[in-house]
């Protein structure tokens, strides 16, 4: 299961955010964006579950974070 999960950040030091994102296994590959969105991640898991833990236990946790969006790949 492949998503896209948008960032947006308190405050800008998306570096930091970048380097912790890093840590994560599920996060094939992170990217600094300009407008609305801070950055972007791409994460594989293998299921909702995963997903879900990704995104309430590990991003939503990080300080900076303000924000996220999750989008699901269909095919």
């Amino acid at each position: 299961m492949i998503g896209y999960i948008l960032i947006s950040l308190k405050e800008g030091d998306e570096q930091d955010v970048m380097s912790t994102l890093a840590e994560y296994d599920w996060v094939n590959e992170s990217h600094i964006l300009f407008g609305e969105w801070d950055i972007i991640a791409k994460v594989e898991v293998s299921n909702p579950e995963e997903l879900a833990t990704l995104v309430m236990d590990k991003i939503r946790t990080i300080s900076q974070v303000k924000v996220s969006s999750t989008l699901i790949v269909a095919k």
